[in-house]
């Protein structure tokens, strides 16, 4: 693995873990609480949400940050594997889950690409930090 490699995964989850925090645990977790209530743990599983992290972040990396040649594009295809990946995840449970709304699974979306987007313009610009 190439020190540019490292330098992108790295940067991308600081990225995701910090707005990421930032937007579950004090923007957003009450509204979360409110709108799922039940179907929410008191408190998360750590396992399944570390594992989550380091594996979206692997697709951030390989898919978009190591390949765009510029932060503009890897800005683009962030957001667009952030609708994608979120996209899946909130229509499958609207289409599933009781008390899964149209207005949840639009805003998590919105929220998967905004958050994809800044975390891989991050990660590629921490990894062309390397070659200077």
């Amino acid at each position: 693995m190439s020190k540019k490699s490292v330098f992108a995964y790295l940067g991308t989850l600081l990225a995701f873990l910090v707005l990421d925090g930032l937007w579950l645990g004090v923007l957003m977790g009450p509204t979360y609480k409110s709108l799922l209530g039940p179907l929410m743990l008191d408190q998360p599983r750590l396992l399944p949400a570390v594992l989550f992290y380091l594996l979206y972040v692997v697709g951030c990396v390989v898919f978009v940050v190591l390949p765009s040649v510029g932060w503009q594009r890897a800005a683009r295809l962030g957001a667009l594997l952030g609708l994608v990946a979120y996209g899946t995840y909130d229509l499958s449970n609207w289409a599933t889950l009781q008390g899964w709304s149209a207005g949840l699974a639009v805003m998590d979306m919105a929220w998967g690409a905004v958050l994809t987007a800044a975390c891989c313009t991050f990660g590629h610009l921490c990894a062309h930090r390397v070659q200077h």
